[in-house]
């Protein structure tokens, strides 16, 4: 058979086929949401983009109000900390929809 009418492959597409099998080989299955789900989802998404929109706001007045060093490092910590913290809460919420009857 010819390969000349065969288009290559890309690394993604190689590395996607490799995941799929793995995932079939360990029996995991590939679930469709349903539109309820799709739609909590992106309420999940928007309410943590509007919690990180407001706590960077917030960040962003407290820098500008603080110049001593120790402090804005301090406050550099807490919103990193908040931010990790909102994106583990959103992750969280979408892997329960996921999950959840449908």
């Amino acid at each position: 058979m010819s390969r000349m009418g065969k288009k290559q492959k890309s690394a993604y597409d190689l590395a996607m086929e490799k995941l799929e099998a793995a995932d079939r080989a360990s029996g995991v299955r590939e679930t469709l949401l349903s539109a309820r789900q799709k739609e909590a989802i992106a309420e999940a998404r928007r309410v943590a983009a509007s919690r990180l929109a407001e706590r960077e706001i917030l960040f962003r007045d407290g820098m500008r109000k603080n110049a001593e060093p120790a402090e804005r490092e301090k406050a550099e910590e807490g919103y990193r900390i908040d931010r990790q913290r909102i994106a583990d809460d959103r992750d969280r919420a979408i892997e329960a929809i996921r999950r959840g009857p449908r």
